[in-house]
């Protein structure tokens, strides 16, 4: 994002909360005692309620509008230092605040914090969509852009005066003042559209209590699993287990669960969730229909023929047909793996598990059996020597040996037991900061993401440092035991990092520039897909290992065999990505809500086309698709595989050094991916950040060699 933040796009994993170290006096003293106001520091977790909200969030906006209308008013020819620059100012407090209650709302998704958010959303939305409409602004920045003094600009000043020029354009600033009214209820629509969507979800998912009163239905799950629905079952007041739809209770049961029954029950539940099966309240497929329309009417207005071209302006790739070239490209690569793994796995149900046919239900099931006949090991092996002090340590310990830095235990409020927090030093001297929020809880969303409490710049006094947050749906510990994560977990925590590390890393002295402000959403994964890479590392993985009994760090020959399973089911796990994509791209390019069979319709299309694995009828995934419909993905989807071509080759870099010096943790190398990639933040086009560190274009071999999709 630039200087006129898209409140659209509050939900994003990447959240504009900046901050300003100088506090802003108010003649009434309640606002003046609003912690929400209070930015001398870090966010007053331990004070802030629901209630101080609307007073604050009124009161920034109202800051906000006085400077801007300080600025429009300003006869004289716009400059970096008498326009830009307290523009930036001006919105970094309403930013930050705002930041704060979108991150508190998505995690402890309370009804006070949901009607806090839902209540000034809207006004918040509407004002963002004003000045992305402004057309004095939007002349001052045109007129800077031609003036002499454009070429004196530093290139991040230069970048962001561009950036602004186009994300003007993007908010209607050069519509009809008759259409502007119009432009800016669909964003504030929109906005609320989302968060909607998020609840029903989350609603849904609390909704389903899974309860099982036979232990023998229990056969195969893993016995720390079971202990947590134990655990939630005694707290309800009953006996039995119960399991939810939340990923640590509902994963194991798909994958270990022998009673197919259970398997069956929880699946339905899960790929119903938000659809017309459930509470009419809670179906998001009129909401889905509703943002669809918004999104298209939004970009016939400013000129463009469907969303996914209006969506592609600030990214890296040029055009849907390019995407779609690129997408059906890599499927054509990854189907002839795909349908090798579908039906080596169709085989060994039907001969060794009796299982025929082989239903969405029983996939993870058969997988797992597949890969432990195969492989020799389970995932819940693995679990049992990574506990999460480890974990962390081992973690800590590769961000130190690539690029000098320190992550080390702080102090500060936080919003929940469960959240952490640490400070990031290079030598003596503090770098940014970073909150940690692992585990699942009811109250908050799914899935994990990275958002920014503060953003680094330089100011009057110095370099404002950054602040981070990290939010996983882990295991929670049990018994007094350290929480243990899966690989997978471990390859979650990664990539989360690999976006906290491209924010805290930045070296960047303009706020919309700085950290990961800037970069086109297609290239924003490789940092975090870059990351996930060390923990196919022996050396890595091991020094992060303690088994739960013996303390032994994970065997040699165990991770061999893990090595070996790396790439099972490739083929499958890719076509799924490229299906996800296929369909967001397709949707927000042709959908046409006249034809028959709707949003599921096109969804039939792309299977056909892509898929070798078609789900029941009966499956609403659209509903769920929160990505899309309630985040920063909408046409974008396809950037995870987009950016994974830059990560592997990228990392591809270490790879060829590992290979010379006999160590994968390279600080050298280390050292020039931060200079060359993470410290640029948004200053030039990814591409140039990409060819600066690798001295040539990307190429997908390494890709593809990645998931051994590769001629044998």
């Amino acid at each position: 994002m630039n200087l006129l933040s898209n409140p659209t796009m509050m939900n994003e994993p990447f959240v504009q909360t900046n901050l300003s170290t100088d506090p802003a006096p108010s003649p009434d003293t309640r606002l003046a005692l609003n912690p929400l106001l209070d930015f001398s520091g870090l966010p007053r977790f331990d004070a802030i309620h629901p209630d101080h909200v609307a007073p604050a969030i009124r009161a920034l906006l109202e800051e906000q509008r006085s400077v801007i209308a300080r600025l429009v008013a300003d006869p004289s020819a716009p400059t970096w230092d008498s326009f830009v620059a307290p523009l930036s100012d001006a919105g970094e407090r309403l930013s930050r605040a705002w930041g704060v209650v979108a991150h508190l709302h998505s995690v402890q998704d309370v009804p006070a914090w949901r009607d806090a958010y839902n209540a000034m959303l809207p006004d918040v939305t509407r004002h963002y969509a004003e000045v992305g409409q402004n057309m004095v602004l939007f002349a001052k920045f045109k007129a800077l852009a031609a003036s002499p003094d454009y070429a004196r600009l530093t290139p991040a000043q230069a970048r962001i005066v561009d950036n602004n020029v186009r994300d003007f354009r993007l908010s209607g600033a050069d519509l009809p003042e008759t259409d502007k009214p119009r432009f800016r209820e669909i964003a504030e629509e929109l906005a609320g559209l989302a968060a909607k969507f998020s609840e029903n979800l989350l609603d849904a998912t609390n909704a389903h209590e899974e309860w099982v009163e036979d232990a023998a239905e229990l056969a195969g799950i893993p016995d720390d699993v079971v202990a947590v629905a134990h655990d939630a079952a005694t707290r309800a007041g009953r006996t039995g287990w119960k399991f939810t739809l939340h990923m640590p209770s509902y994963l194991p049961v798909m994958q270990y669960a022998d009673r197919r029954a259970l398997r069956a029950r929880l699946y339905h539940a899960s790929a119903t969730r938000a659809s017309e099966f459930g509470k009419p309240e809670w179906d998001n497929g009129p909401l889905i229909d509703r943002i669809l329309a918004l999104r298209s009417e939004e970009a016939r207005m400013l000129g463009y023929a469907h969303y996914a071209e209006l969506s592609l302006v600030p990214k890296m790739a040029h055009s849907a047909a390019d995407v779609l070239k690129f997408l059906r490209e890599l499927a054509a690569r990854a189907r002839p793996y795909a349908e090798r793994d579908l039906a080596e796995l169709r085989s060994f149900a039907m001969d060794e598990l009796d299982i025929e046919p082989l239903e969405s239900w029983d996939q993870a099931y058969a997988a797992e059996k597949l890969k432990q006949a195969r492989y020799s090991f389970s995932d819940e092996e693995i679990k049992r020597y990574l506990p999460e002090p480890k974990v962390l340590e081992g973690l800590f310990r590769v961000i130190e040996g690539l690029f000098g830095v320190r992550m080390e235990p702080d102090e500060a409020p936080v919003w929940h037991p469960d959240a952490r927090f640490f400070r990031l030093l290079r030598g003596p001297r503090v770098v940014g900061h970073l909150y940690m929020d692992l585990y699942a809880r009811d109250t908050k969303r799914g899935g994990a993401w990275m958002d920014e409490a503060r953003t680094r710049r330089r100011i009057a006094s110095g370099v404002q440092t950054p602040v981070a947050y990290i939010n996983c749906n882990f295991s929670a510990p049990v018994a007094g035991q350290p929480a243990r994560f899966t690989h997978d977990e471990v390859i979650t925590l990664f990539h989360e990092c690999g976006h906290a590390l491209h924010h805290l890393l930045s070296e960047v002295d303009e706020l919309a520039v700085s950290g990961i402000h800037g970069v086109e959403w297609d290239a924003v994964e490789l940092p975090s897909q870059f990351m996930e890479n060390f923990c196919w590392d022996y050396q890595v993985l091991a020094g992060m290992s303690a088994h739960a009994e013996t303390g032994e760090p994970l065997p040699r020959a165990l991770f061999e065999r893990m090595l070996a399973a790396r790439n099972f089911h490739s083929g499958l796990q890719t076509l799924r990505q490229i299906e996800f994509a296929l369909f967001d791209l397709r949707l927000h390019a042709e959908y046409d809500p006249r034809n028959s069979g709707g949003v599921l319709g096109l969804l039939d299309e792309v299977r056909r086309e892509v898929a070798v694995v078609t789900p029941p009828t009966w499956n609403r995934f659209p509903m769920s698709f929160s990505h899309i419909f309630a985040g920063g993905y909408a046409a974008g989807y396809y950037s995870y595989k987009w950016a994974e071509v830059l990560s592997a080759d990228a990392f591809a870099a270490f790879e060829e050094a590992g290979a010379a010096r006999g160590v994968l943790v390279d600080r050298a190398m280390g050292e020039r991916f931060m200079k060359e990639i993470l410290a640029t933040g948004g200053t030039r086009p990814a591409i140039e950040s990409f060819r600066a560190f690798r001295g040539r274009e990307p190429t997908i071999d390494a890709l593809l060699r990645h998931h051994g999709m590769v001629p044998a």
